[in-house]
């Protein structure tokens, strides 16, 4: 019996943080905390496809069925976009991304499913059609930008659908404080609680300090990031859903803080600091601890790279 060649691929995602406090929809971040994903086709057309999911909390209870995981969600429409069959694959996830905690763990799965779309067919992975995919998907394109490129971006969406991204250095004298209070919160929920319309004064408002954010950091003004990171359009309508998390936006100033907002459509506070990443950390966690939350509070640096992937090949008898 001769042996045949199995082909897999494998894809690595950072986890993001979005908003960044006022660049509502339009900042992100790519963190160092990944979700890894490894697609081996099936040498057998009518093998089962399937998921294996493994990780943090919350992650064994991934759908394993490829009609409800997300990763299967977005091959499928990657496929359907493209025009091109997929073959069956079965997937195994290792994903270090908490779910639901406003840390891009959907934006990671999308861009992996893209990416593992391409490449399973035999393609390259087209960069400027992930975006566009996983944006169609996600619904906003700063995650899913952070996943793809790493590094800071400044996001935008043109009215015939396409999207852009700019990649910025993120210094790394600036390390993130993240803290992730014991609640799940669905972006839908977050989503939900918006208002429609908002007054031109909190529309400018949010307009300057987004900008203020990007030319503070080009500039090496981290003197400014506390100015920037102020929110008028989504943080204070979120709080009722975040227990703790008023009290985490209204900490005074503090030696090595430059600034602390809501990540993404939360619950998770992430906090820029230069120092003392202890102290800042034990005092938002503190807010959530009075509501009985147990936060997770974790250090990391921002991720300069994005996605990745590699090929392997085994042999079967």
């Amino acid at each position: 019996m001769t042996a045949s060649r199995q082909s897999s691929f494998e894809v690595r995602v950072p986890a993001s943080t979005a908003n960044m406090g006022a660049g509502f929809d339009c900042l992100g971040l790519a963190l160092e905390m990944y979700l890894s994903v490894r697609a081996t086709v099936l040498a057998k057309p009518e093998g089962r496809a399937l998921a294996r999911s493994r990780g943090v909390r919350g992650t064994s209870e991934l759908p394993s069925d490829p009609d409800q995981n997300l990763i299967f969600r977005a091959m499928r429409h990657t496929a359907e976009r493209e025009g091109f069959a997929l073959p069956r694959v079965r997937l195994a996830v290792q994903n270090e991304i908490p779910v639901a905690g406003g840390l891009g763990s959907s934006a990671a799965a999308t861009v992996a499913g893209i990416a593992l779309g391409f490449a399973v067919t035999g393609r390259a992975i087209a960069k400027e059609a992930t975006l566009r995919y996983a944006t169609e998907m996600e619904g906003h394109p700063d995650n899913v930008a952070a996943a793809l490129l790493g590094g800071l971006v400044v996001t935008f969406s043109r009215p015939d659908g396409t999207v852009a991204a700019v990649r910025k250095h993120w210094p790394k004298v600036i390390r993130l404080i993240v803290v992730t209070p014991n609640v799940k919160l669905e972006t839908k929920k977050s989503r939900a609680v918006l208002p429609a319309s908002v007054p031109r004064a909190d529309a400018v408002f949010n307009l300057q300090r987004s900008a203020l954010f990007v030319a503070a950091l080009e500039d090496r003004r981290y003197d400014l990031l506390w100015d920037a990171m102020q929110d008028r359009l989504h943080q204070t309508a979120r709080q009722a859903l975040i227990p703790g998390l008023a009290e985490a936006l209204a900490l005074p100033r503090m030696p090595g803080l430059l600034g602390i907002a809501l990540s993404g459509a939360g619950p998770s506070a992430v906090a820029l600091a230069t120092g003392r990443y202890d102290e800042i950390g034990k005092a938002i966690a503190h807010c959530f601890e009075k509501h009985n939350l147990a936060p997770t509070v974790r250090q990391l640096e921002a991720a300069q790279e994005g996605l990745t992937s590699t090929q392997k090949y085994t042999s079967q008898k």
